[in-house]
């Protein structure tokens, strides 16, 4: 048992008996973990808070840690980013259950990655600290593919579709998994940008629509286990 101090990313949180949680964190340090959190749901005055553990909130843990793949516990948590606008503004809170749901499928790592926790952190912040954020998700889930290990090979833009599958440029238009045409043409424009360039792309709704079911479908031939989100319906939405 090892007590260790990080920074950690909520991505889900699950009831357990009557009074607990069973709450899942992408941390600094070590990680995915999940943690039991015992009694937190009828939690008197002073003890942990169930406000700090909702989706994609950015937390500075003391933790102990066990190397018997048993559920792990939090001793001490405070909030590191504070968010401003994230859980007063109902388009924001829709993106972040989206996201977290996102993640939770998508991240498996039981190790450190600094790359991937900073790029987690600074998504969030950008998105609480922006109004513009219509296109914000869509963004955040392809440039997330640079850390999962299979963003887009950008070397032949000029080939007439993309190639879900393999993840390239092809001419190969009517396979069954590539893109071509308008669909192809809206795809592209999230190519190679990062979150400040994304308020000068645009979409029209079912444009916007389009381009999510595309990035969704990347994620499905990709990651094995991967689950179409239930709040997909809800974003969805929010955004016509």
């Amino acid at each position: 048992m090892a007590i260790i101090s990080t920074k950690a990313i909520v991505l889900n949180s699950l009831k357990y008996s009557d009074t607990s949680l069973i709450v899942k964190c992408y941390t600094q340090e070590e990680g995915l973990k999940s943690y039991l959190i015992r009694g937190i749901l009828n939690a008197k005055k002073g003890g942990l808070k169930i406000a700090y553990f909702q989706p994609l909130t950015q937390l500075n843990i003391i933790a102990s840690h066990s190397n018997k793949g048993s559920l792990n516990s939090i001793k001490e948590v405070q909030v590191s980013n504070p968010y401003k606008t994230i859980y007063k503004d109902i388009v924001k809170q829709s993106v972040v259950m989206f996201l977290s749901e996102v993640l939770s499928f998508s991240i498996k790592e039981e190790e450190k990655n600094n790359g991937l926790f900073n790029y987690l952190e600074t998504g969030l912040i950008w998105l609480d600290i922006h109004d513009k954020i219509a296109n914000f998700h869509l963004l955040f889930l392809l440039n997330l593919t640079r850390f999962l290990g299979f963003y887009p090979d950008l070397s032949e833009k000029d080939k007439q579709g993309f190639d879900l599958l393999e993840g390239n440029f092809s001419d190969y238009t009517s396979q069954k998994n590539v893109i071509s045409g308008n669909n192809f043409y809206q795809f592209k424009k999230l190519l190679g940008i990062n979150f400040d360039a994304i308020e000068e792309v645009s979409f029209n709704k079912n444009e916007r629509q389009v381009v999510l079911k595309i990035i969704i479908r990347y994620f499905e031939l990709h990651l094995d286990g991967f689950k179409k989100p239930k709040s997909l319906q809800i974003l969805e939405t929010v955004f016509s």
